[in-house]
C-alpha cells in the first residue's frame, strides 16, 4: 500500500504536527513498514521513536501491540497518545488485577475497539489470561511494535531474559499470520543484529539504520583519575560547576559506599538537594522521582542504569558517569539522556584503573554462575532435580531468569505452557468442562491435574485456555487474583556431563565477550583525543560509514551536516518553506552518483546546490571539475545554484531563495 506519512501525521496528530515535522528517517522507517513488513529501525537516542511507531500505527489501522521494557515509559506513551485523543490500554503492575481482567475482557469479546495496547515482555512471557485475550482478538492487531529491542540479545548490556520469550508468545497468538513487527532501538552490535533478525524473521534489506547515528551535540569529556577519592571530589567540582543545569549522575551500586543512595545523602547533607534512583525502589517512587526530575523541583538525580531506556526528560544538561559503563553501546544509551530538546548536553566520564577490574569482577562476572556447582544448583532449584512438569514462579526466582536460557539452550527443560498453581481460585462456576476438572482434585493443584490420566491428553495451552475462556465468557469469577507461573518440564534429574559441558562453554564465550567490550571501551577513553573524534570512533564501532561520520552539525530541521555554513543554507531553505534533501544522490549512470549538497524541489523544478566551501584546496577542485562536467553531461548545469565562503552569506541565500520562488 502507498501512503503518505506527513498527511497521515497531520490527519491524525494535527496538534503535533503544528508545532513538529517528521525528519526524513522517521518517513523512511513508516514508509518501509507499511510498504515492506517487518523492520528493525536503529536510530540515535532522542530521534523520535514514539512517533515512528504512532504514525506507522494509524498508517496500518486496527490495533497496535507496544512492548516497552519500563511502567514509567507505558504510562508516558499512554497519556500521551491518550490526550492525542486515542484508544489506549496498558496494561502493567500498576493497575489492579480485577482491572486488568476487566479491561481484557472487553478487548477480548470485541466490546472495546483499541487503538494501541501497551505491555512489558513480562507480562508476555507469563501471563497465560493476557495471551489468549489478544488471541481472540488477533485480527484486530495490524502491528507490533518492540521498543528498546536490542534487549533480546543474550550478547547485549542490556539482556533482559524476558525479551526472549515475545517471540514464543507472537507464534502461540498469531502462528505463521504474524503482524508487521517494528524493532526500534538506539544502538546495536553484530552479535545483537544476528539474534534480532534471527528471531523476529526480519530480512536484512529491512534493517534500517538513521544517517546520523551520533549526537555530537553532546560534548563529552574523559577524565582518568588516580584514584576513589579524587574522583570523588572531581564529581562534587562538576557539580558545582552546574549547579543550575539538570544534572544525571549514573552509577552501578545501590547501596553501600559509592552507591545512588549513599552519594545522593553525601549530596543532601553538602545543600544539595538530590534524589536517588534504582530497580528496587516500587514504580510509584520510581514515577515520582522521574516526575520530580522533569518539573524541576530536583536537578541533581543519582540513578543506576534503571534510569535509561525511554525516559524523556528532555533537558537534562550534565551526564556524569561516576562508574565505567559495560560498553560502547551502554555508554551512548546513557549520554543519550541528555539534551534530548535538541539543545545539547555535556557528558562527563570518570574513571580510574581501580573501576575496570571492578566492573570485570563485580559486575560482569557476577552476572554468570561462577562455576559448575552453582550450574547444578541452579537446575536443582528449578527442578527438585526430578524429571515432569513443574511450575515455576519465575517472577520470585530472579537468578533463576538468568540461568533458564543455558537449561532451554541444551534442552534439559521446556517451556510447557504459563498459566497459574491452583484452581481453587475459581468461585461461582457454570461451564460444566472446567468444573469437572476443579471436582476432579481435591486440592486444586495445577500440575497433580495435569497429570490425570482424563486429562492428560491436554496441553497446558488447551488446559488454561478453558479457564481463561470461562472468565472471558462471565461462566466463573475469581476469589483471589491468579499468580502467574510458567509451566516448566523437565527431561532428566541431572544435568549429565555433556549439557554440563555446553553450558560452561556458553558462559565463557559470553563472559569473554563481555570483558571484550569493556576492554575496548577502557581503550577508546585512554585514547581520548577531544568530543569530535571521540563521537566518530563510536560511529565506525557502531556500523555508520565513514562518509557519514562528518555529519557533525544539526540543522532546524533535524537534518545532519557538515559545516556551519551548511546549517545557514539549510536553516534558510526549511524557514522559507522550500523542500529539499541534503546529500541526495544523483545517477549519472546505472551504477555511480554523485551528491549535491542540497537537492531542491519547488513548483516542478529541481536545482542543486552547491556550496564550495574549501575552494584553495588541490584536492577539492579537482573533485569540484568532476562535478560540474557530470552537471554538464546530464544536462542540467544550468539548475545548479552555487555559494561560496563569504561573511553575508546569510544575504545570499535569501536571495538566491527568491530567485527560485520567482521561477
Amino acid at each position: 500500500m502507498t501512503i503518505n506519512a506527513k498527511e497521515i501525521f497531520e490527519e491524525n496528530f494535527p496538534s503535533l504536527a503544528s508545532k513538529y515535522a517528521l525528519y526524513p528517517f522517521q518517513e523512511r522507517v513508516i514508509n518501509h513498514v507499511v510498504n515492506n513488513g517487518s523492520t528493525l529501525a536503529v536510530m540515535p537516542t532522542g530521534g523520535g521513536k514514539s512517533l515512528i511507531y504512532w504514525v506507522a500505527a494509524k498508517a496500518l489501522k486496527g490495533t497496535c501491540l507496544v512492548v516497552s521494557p519500563l511502567i514509567a515509559l507505558i504510562d508516558e506513551q499512554a497519556e500521551k497518545l491518550t490526550n492525542e485523543g486515542f484508544s489506549v490500554l496498558a496494561i502493567h503492575s500498576g493497575m489492579g488485577s480485577s482491572e486488568q481482567i476487566k479491561q481484557l475482557k472487553k478487548f477480548a469479546r470485541g466490546e472495546s475497539s483499541l487503538d494501541f495496547i501497551f505491555a512489558s515482555p513480562e507480562r508476555m512471557a507469563t501471563d497465560g489470561f493476557f495471551e489468549y485475550c489478544i488471541s481472540l482478538q488477533k485480527h484486530k492487531i495490524k502491528l507490533v511494535v518492540i521498543d528498546e529491542v536490542h534487549c533480546i540479545s543474550q550478547w547485549g548490556f542490556d539482556f533482559r531474559p524476558f525479551y526472549k520469550h515475545i517471540p514464543t508468545f507472537l507464534n502461540s497468538v498469531f502462528g505463521k499470520e504474524s503482524p508487521r513487527i517494528l524493532g526500534l532501538t538506539a544502538t546495536i552490535n553484530p552479535k545483537e543484529l544476528i539474534d534480532i533478525t534471527s528471531d523476529f524473521k526480519i530480512e536484512t534489506r529491512s534493517v534500517l539504520k538513521d544517517d546520523v547515528l551520533l549526537r555530537f551535540d553532546i560534548d563529552l569529556k574523559i577524565e582518568k583519575l588516580a584514584n576513589e577519592e579524587e574522583k570523588r571530589e572531581r564529581l562534587w567540582a562538576i557539580i558545582d560547576n552546574h549547579l543550575n543545569e539538570k544534572i544525571l549522575v549514573y552509577l552501578y551500586r545501590k547501596y553501600h559506599k559509592g552507591g545512588v543512595e549513599d552519594l545522593c545523602e553525601v549530596a543532601n547533607q553538602k545543600g544539595l538537594k538530590s534524589l536517588h534512583f534504582h530497580g528496587d525502589m516500587s514504580s510509584d517512587e520510581r514515577k515520582k522521582v522521574i516526575n520530580e526530575f522533569r518539573e524541576g523541583s530536583t536537578n541533581l538525580v543519582f540513578a543506576t542504569n534503571a534510569f535509561g531506556m525511554g525516559i524523556d526528560i528532555p533537558n537534562i544538561r550534565v551526564v556524569i558517569h561516576f562508574m565505567l559503563p559495560e560498553s560502547i553501546e551502554q555508554y551512548y544509551q546513557e549520554i543519550g539522556r541528555g539534551g534530548r530538546d535538541g539543545n545539547g548536553a555535556t557528558a562527563y566520564m570518570l574513571y580510574s584503573d581501580k573501576n575496570i577490574q571492578v566492573r570485570k569482577t563485580h559486575f560482569i562476572d557476577k552476572s554468570f554462575p561462577k562455576n559448575e556447582q552453582e550450574v547444578k544448583d541452579l537446575f536443582r532449584k528449578a527442578t527438585n532435580n526430578e524429571v515432569g512438569k513443574k511450575t515455576l514462579q519465575y517472577f520470585a526466582e530472579e537468578d533463576l531468569q538468568s540461568a533458564l536460557p543455558y537449561f532451554l539452550n541444551c534442552a534439559a527443560i521446556t517451556i510447557e505452557g504459563k498459566g497459574f498453581t491452583n484452581l481453587q481460585v475459581f468461585r461461582r462456576n457454570s461451564n460444566n468442562l472446567l468444573k469437572t476438572i476443579i471436582d476432579s482434585s481435591r486440592t486444586g493443584m495445577v500440575i497433580p491435574i495435569l497429570l490425570k490420566p482424563n486429562f492428560s491428553e491436554l496441553d497446558c495451552k488447551d488446559f488454561f485456555n478453558i479457564t481463561y475462556k470461562a472468565l472471558v465468557d462471565d461462566e466463573a469469577t475469581l476469589s483471589r487474583n491468579l499468580d502467574k507461573c510458567l509451566i516448566i518440564e523437565a527431561k532428566k534429574q541431572e544435568l549429565d556431563n555433556q549439557e554440563l559441558l555446553s553450558i560452561n562453554d556458553e558462559i565463557r564465550n559470553k563472559r569473554e565477550y563481555k570483558h571484550n567490550l569493556l576492554d575496548y571501551l577502557v581503550y577508546i577513553f585512554n585514547n581520548f583525543d577531544g568530543s569530535k573524534s571521540m563521537h566518530q570512533e563510536i560511529g565506525k564501532y557502531l556500523g555508520v560509514s565513514k562518509h557519514q561520520l562528518d555529519k557533525i552539525h544539526k540543522t532546524e530541521s533535524g537534518v545532519w551536516v557538515r559545516s556551519k555554513s551548511e546549517v545557514i543554507i539549510a536553516n534558510i531553505l526549511h524557514r522559507s518553506n522550500i523542500d529539499f534533501q541534503y546529500e541526495e544522490k544523483l545517477y549519472y549512470n546505472e551504477t555511480q552518483w554523485k551528491e549535491p549538497d542540497f537537492t531542491i524541489r519547488h513548483k516542478g523544478k529541481i536545482w542543486y546546490w552547491e556550496h564550495l566551501g574549501l575552494l584553495g584546496s588541490e584536492k577539492y577542485e579537482v573533485s569540484w571539475a568532476v562535478k560540474q562536467n557530470i552537471y554538464k553531461n546530464l544536462g542540467v548545469y544550468d539548475q545548479v545554484i552555487i555559494t561560496k565562503e563569504s561573511a553575508v552569506l546569510s544575504n545570499q541565500v535569501n536571495e538566491l531563495i527568491k530567485k527560485i520562488k520567482m521561477e
